[in-house]
């Protein structure tokens, strides 16, 4: 009998990438218990909604600074050990202190701390593709998708425990147990990992340069970005995803609750079942588009994306039937695009100079997404479709652009072209 070509990979995974991927549930666990009550756990010690709109706007401040400095960060610690720091700093840390949380401030320094999440991401990146098989890197980002869809079916448990110890104690003890569990996670993959061959480049290029005198070469970095067709058509493919995300995330209990008028106690089940369909998804069919250029599939899962969006518009009241095949055209259009794109991060950006490419695409993209939070909230009050309607108009754009990257990695013969 033959093993699906999933189950192959993550047993054949060695080095960087196994010690990424098999760590990844230990971070999810915790999160995935303790994320979904975040704001009602502010709300019961006291903070109102202002506050808590007020914490993650300077958070996301912060997160613009910080990426951007995260290429310097990663090239001159090196991809392993800035992972170890950073995750440690931006996980654990603020996990304690929301764990001993009194008020607003202990609230506002978590969030401000958490915000060095922007560093270890960039190294972590680097420290997943680096030095990882090209023709593996669908299968890698793919195994990071199941291991957080997964550990996401853990979530109603915490509703057991506050059920039977309330929230606020539920809430701290979750929270000294994601410290735990963040610190841990942070320590095996250093443990089983090794600095990759571009970091020891980088880091043996750098130590002798001072912070200020690395960012003013990103002046060439940025230039190298500008003429490089094949990863500005990426970064704008993240951009639309980014903002769809936001909006999607902020906005669609509201059009399913107050224009569907569906019961908000119906709503746990859509997520769930979001991600029964995207695990199915991404081990009976994902294998099968991996072998294929990404052009085709890219385009569909866009297109599905603007179906999807256009049938939770359209949807009649109390449509459940309309709302169940959105989700499902949702989640089959995430499973497939997102390792897809994760694969033409890691391949359409020059090696060389992944930490500081990688910096400026993140800075960027955190610029140009955060009015979109005001903007769709704006379209929502005059009408709760209107920001779904934004989404199929980004949905199209990013059809476009992957239609424009496909057709720019095929004009490249080389081995580096964006093929799985």
């Amino acid at each position: 009998m033959n093993q699906h070509s999933l189950i192959t990979t993550l047993k054949s995974l060695r080095g960087n990438p196994r010690g990424t991927v098999y760590t990844e549930p230990i971070w999810g666990i915790p999160y995935n218990l303790y994320a979904p009550y975040v704001s009602i756990y502010m709300l019961a010690l006291g903070l109102s909604d202002k506050q808590i709109g007020l914490i993650v706007s300077v958070s996301w401040g912060f997160q613009i600074f910080l990426a951007l400095l995260s290429g310097v960060i990663t090239d001159k610690l090196g991809r392993r050990r800035t992972t170890l720091i950073f995750d440690i700093l931006s996980w654990s840390v603020p996990a304690l202190v929301s764990a001993l949380a009194q008020n607003f401030w202990y609230f506002l320094a978590a969030g401000v701390i958490n915000s060095l999440w922007r560093v270890t991401h960039n190294s972590w990146t680097c420290l997943v593709v680096e030095d990882a098989d090209p023709g593996q890197l669908v299968d890698i980002y793919t195994w990071i998708y199941i291991a957080n869809i997964i550990v996401g079916f853990i979530a109603p448990l915490a509703a057991i425990f506050i059920g039977a110890f309330s929230l606020v104690p539920t809430m701290r003890g979750l929270y000294i147990f994601a410290a735990f569990m963040f610190t841990l996670k942070a320590i095996l993959t250093y443990r089983m990992t090794e600095e990759t061959r571009q970091g020891v480049v980088r880091m043996h290029e750098t130590r002798h340069q001072g912070v200020f005198d690395i960012l003013g070469e990103y002046r060439g970095v940025l230039n190298t970005l500008l003429h490089s067709p094949r990863t500005l058509y990426t970064a704008g493919i993240l951009l639309v995803l980014g903002i769809s995300s936001m909006i999607s995330g902020s906005f669609w209990a509201i059009i399913v609750t107050e224009k569907l008028h569906v019961p908000a106690r119906n709503l746990a089940y859509f997520p769930f079942v979001k991600s029964a369909i995207m695990l199915v998804f991404f081990f009976v069919v994902m294998p099968r588009i991996a072998k294929m250029h990404f052009k085709v599939p890219l385009v569909l899962g866009f297109l599905g994306y603007v179906l999807s969006q256009v049938l939770l518009v359209t949807a009649p009241v109390q449509g459940y039937f309309s709302l169940i095949i959105s989700v499902f055209l949702e989640a089959v259009c995430f499973a497939t695009v997102s390792p897809l794109v994760d694969q033409m991060v890691a391949l359409s950006i020059e090696p060389k100079e992944r930490a500081r490419i990688q910096s400026i695409m993140y800075m960027g993209t955190i610029l140009i997404t955060s009015p979109f939070g005001w903007i769709a909230g704006t379209l929502s009050e005059l009408n709760k479709s209107l920001p779904f309607i934004l989404n199929i108009i980004l949905f199209g754009v990013g059809a476009v652009l992957a239609t424009l990257a496909g057709r720019a990695s095929q004009k490249r013969p080389s081995a580096e072209a964006l093929q799985a």
